[in-house]
């Protein structure tokens, strides 16, 4: 067997295969996943009036999906409309996303959609970032966001984030607003450590008005659609896993105490 053609394709990018079976993201054996109604498998109704009903449906969630796959603890930190305001504000209180007994060696979030594109948060920058004391930051929507990490690291200083992007779907006006999220992430994915992009934008299939028809349902994704993702964030953290295996090498003692 030749290891280093089977780990390191030529030419790899990020989601040109996708796993099956346990992937390299088992490593870790508590992530906790932080977003909004995407990240909570929602499923959305409509009845015979037009009238709209929205449920978060963890347990067909992409991260929980990513959980049983590879037999890890995963916690879903996410409700439908969340907003990285919301969070900071009052939902990570209200929901108990900060108690000590759930602190996770690796942060996958997703958030973003429902500040920009719903509420039409001002964006913002890393210079919005106190660094000194995460409650000062400017309320934009990357002040926030960089709160919640901030916080995060203050619980598990030693965990591993992963910034998941908004997808290109066939919109341009939204794909403008995507291109801004993910440039904000990557500055923000440089200014703290341990940090690391998954680019949907950039690698995932378009969700084009084909994808919709057989991933969604109504204004969310239908079963097969959260699995789809699941499978592509997965195979995605396999990739940087894989191709930066250093970093990763003392996954098993974080929230140890253990000290190498």
């Amino acid at each position: 067997m030749n290891w280093e053609s089977y780990l390191y394709p030529e030419n790899e990018k990020p989601l040109d295969r996708l796993v099956e079976g346990y992937s390299n993201t088992s490593i870790f054996r508590k992530v906790a996943f932080v977003g909004d109604s995407m990240s909570s498998g929602e499923f959305e109704t409509c009845d015979e009036n037009g009238q709209h009903g929205w449920y978060d449906m963890y347990e067909y969630s992409w991260g929980q999906h990513i959980a049983r796959q590879n037999g890890l603890t995963g916690y879903n930190f996410s409700a439908g409309g969340m907003t990285a305001k919301a969070f900071i504000e009052r939902e990570g209180n209200k929901h108990g996303w900060w108690d000590k007994e759930k602190a996770a060696q690796a942060y996958i979030i997703a958030m973003g959609a429902n500040d920009l594109v719903s509420a039409k948060m001002e964006i913002g920058s890393v210079e919005d970032i106190d660094p000194s004391d995460c409650t000062k930051n400017k309320p934009t929507f990357l002040g926030y966001y960089a709160a919640m990490v901030a916080r995060y690291k203050e619980l598990s200083p030693d965990a591993k984030f992963f910034f998941v992007t908004l997808p290109k779907i066939h919109l341009d006006w939204h794909n403008e607003i995507a291109e801004a999220h993910a440039a904000a992430l990557y500055s923000l994915a440089e200014y703290y450590n341990n940090c690391y992009m998954v680019d949907l934008y950039k690698y995932a299939p378009v969700f084009d008005e084909r994808f919709y028809s057989h991933f969604h349902m109504h204004g969310h994704m239908n079963p097969m659609g959260y699995l789809l993702v699941g499978k592509m964030i997965d195979s995605y953290i396999d990739y940087i896993i894989r191709h930066n295996p250093k970093d990763f090498e003392k996954i098993g003692f974080i929230n140890t105490g253990i000290k190498c």
